[in-house]
């Protein structure tokens, strides 16, 4: 991912020097993209590092959220860019200014390959990873625009027609929002802590419900303290002979290795209950 980085601000620093002299929205609007890209993989770098740090204190999870937090902020960024680069699209269909063909084109298939240079060495990082595998959509959705403003510098050189600049921005903006949504549809389930996509609540609680000596389960949570971090916390009412025959223990290393060997989660709390406990239980619920 350094790497990656350091190759993407060598050509950024290039393309805007060639859009600016060549009048082109479309090389401007991918640079814009491929400054998003930078601050993802830069972000991604810095959240991956400092999650890496014990908890301590009051951040008993440490920093591991920074990683969803920095897709979340990749998100944002996009739709901003995305914005900026729509209305001057716009400006520009309405009143097209003279584009240099050739320099464009040119820029676009340097682009291409710098972005498919920066993809492999990116798929080569831990796309488990949210933050990581935000800075790959990053690199792949610029990849798509660079492949859009080659086409309109073609259209440009060939016919004259210089709209292909702008309408080719419009479709980098597409593009844009989709990876923006994805971001911030994933980083946001992660922020509310909601289920990870895949869990089925419905059969964890029977898997728990299979256990010998277990009568019921409620306050059943999921959810994720960051990417590859799934948790789990749960009262489980047992048997009163459990409690009274030192049973309890085995019980608990029971539901433990059930919800590790069946749904891999391994990050799990338990309150183990007597019947009854519930009608006396502050703030339950099913």
């Amino acid at each position: 991912m350094a790497a990656a980085l350091v190759l993407l601000l060598a050509f950024l620093a290039g393309e805007v020097v060639v859009a600016v002299l060549a009048h082109s929205l479309a090389l401007l609007s991918d640079a814009g993209h491929l400054l998003t890209d930078v601050v993802a993989i830069a972000l991604a770098l810095a959240a991956i590092r400092l999650a890496e740090r014990p908890a301590s204190g009051l951040l008993t999870f440490g920093m591991k959220r920074l990683e969803i937090l920095s897709a979340a902020v990749n998100g944002i960024t996009l739709l901003v860019v995305a914005a900026l680069v729509a209305v001057e699209a716009v400006r520009r269909l309405v009143d097209p200014p003279e584009v240099a063909g050739w320099p464009v084109l040119a820029t676009a298939l340097a682009g291409c390959v710098v972005n498919v240079a920066v993809a492999w060495l990116m798929a080569r990082a831990d796309r488990g990873s949210l933050a990581v595998e935000g800075a790959f959509q990053h690199v792949l959705t610029d990849l798509y625009g660079f492949i859009g403003t080659a086409v309109a510098a073609v259209v440009i050189v060939t016919t004259g027609w210089t709209r292909a600049d702008p309408i080719a921005s419009l479709a980098v903006v597409a593009l844009l929002l989709y990876a923006a949504w994805g971001l911030l549809r994933d980083s946001g389930r992660v922020l509310l802590e909601a289920a990870p996509r895949d869990t089925d609540l419905v059969a964890m609680r029977a898997h728990l419900l299979d256990v010998p000596h277990v009568r019921d389960v409620h306050d059943l949570h999921v959810w994720t303290v960051t990417s590859s971090l799934p948790a789990l916390s749960a009262h489980v009412v047992v048997e009163q002979g459990c409690f009274e025959d030192g049973h309890a223990p085995q019980i608990l290393d029971q539901i433990t290795e059930c919800l590790a060997g069946h749904f891999d989660l391994e990050h799990c709390t338990f309150q183990l209950e007597p019947p009854g406990h519930t009608s006396h239980e502050a703030g339950a619920h099913a």
